[in-house]
């Protein structure tokens, strides 16, 4: 642990940008805060020397965006021995080894629920322009391909089964659109919630291979883990009701990409609407890029100014929370807490609470 300050400002570094003006906005109403940008384009022993001067780190959440050095691990927490608390730009974590947080006695907190309206009204986009067969229509007009309308015939989304992977604040407003507006029958494959939260949430509780043979749609809304990790694999599209169309705005990895364009490929999929990657962005020759009944964004489901706006203001909320001896919200490795207060005491000078 560095030097006792506890009237110095509580430091705060972000790598090169923040996802929106709202964060410098709300921590500049906070005098407690000190928030200095740290440019990309410097040694990285200059960044790191940065970074070792600050209480809080403001960690971009895409893993592909920052530099693997940089990324919050045992590795570079070891460097950084006054760092008291990590917070992701987002709801996803990728960057963060929320286990090496809690060894080094670091906070580490998430933005969830700022951007689950972006990311649902996503999902559910896709949903319909899978079933409406957007992507085969558009690709035939302009090849001049498109004279026989019902070659395009799609299906409705009204009363259609559809099966969430994770039911926390985004799965839990898909179910709600969905319900309310299409009066749809929503499943939910969640280990981490009992029946009655899944009821509760708008959607039946069911185990993985259940849902996946019988539900129309199926969406992955959880985030990625080692648990997740691969999840939708061979086996699991194998398993999927013929027909079905797949959609996931959670996190690349937890889907095989060889074996979903395998499944579409035999026509076993119908289509599938992809927000998130193994690589960010893909190649441009990624087959899946390619593939006509294929919709692919570039991990932009929650990037709308109102999610941004609130996922930053609440993140500047969370560094003035500690810089005030409050305890944040959103907090993912809670097992740190005893530690993280021990260091924030010896920090700063009082208890935290």
């Amino acid at each position: 642990m560095s030097e006792h300050r506890p009237n110095a400002p509580f430091r705060v570094g972000y790598i090169d940008f923040v996802p929106h003006p709202a964060f410098l906005e709300t921590a500049a109403e906070d005098p407690a805060l000190e928030i200095v940008r740290i440019a990309a384009d410097q040694p990285e022993a200059a960044i790191l020397a940065a970074l070792a001067e600050c209480d809080g780190y403001y960690v971009m959440a895409s893993r592909d965006e920052l530099a693997k050095p940089f990324h919050v691990t045992d590795a570079l927490l070891a460097q950084l021995p006054r760092l008291l608390i990590a917070a992701s730009y987002g709801a996803g974590y990728d960057t963060i080894d929320p286990e090496a947080g809690t060894r080094a006695g670091v906070l580490i907190v998430n933005q969830a629920g700022g951007n689950a309206e972006a990311v649902a009204e996503h999902a559910v986009g896709m949903m319909l322009g899978l079933l409406k067969r957007f992507p085969e229509c558009h690709a035939a007009m302009r090849a001049g391909g498109a004279a026989n309308r019902n070659a395009f015939m799609g299906r409705d989304i009204l009363g259609k089964t559809v099966g969430l992977f994770g039911l926390g604040n985004v799965g839990t407003r898909v179910a709600e659109i969905l319900r309310v507006a299409f009066r749809c029958r929503v499943l939910a494959c969640d280990p981490y919630l009992d029946a009655a939260t899944v009821t509760a949430r708008g959607a039946e509780k069911m185990e993985k291979a259940e849902m996946l043979a019988t539900s129309d749609v199926i969406s992955v809304n959880c985030p990625l883990t080692s648990e997740t990790r691969a999840m939708m694999d061979a086996e699991a599209f194998a398993t999927m009701k013929p027909g079905a169309i797949f959609v996931t705005t959670a996190r690349g990895s937890i889907h095989d990409e060889a074996a979903l364009e395998a499944a579409l490929a035999s026509g076993h999929i119908a289509g599938a609407g992809l927000d998130v990657w193994e690589q960010e962005p893909p190649p441009a020759d990624h087959p899946l890029l390619h593939h006509p009944r294929v919709i692919a964004t570039q991990h932009t489901a929650g990037v709308t100014h109102e999610s941004r706006k609130l996922i930053t203001s609440i993140a500047a909320q969370a560094f003035s929370d500690v810089a005030a001896g409050r305890m944040p919200p959103r907090i993912i490795n809670p097992a740190v807490i005893p530690a993280f207060a021990e260091r924030y005491r010896a920090a700063r000078g009082r208890a935290i609470g």
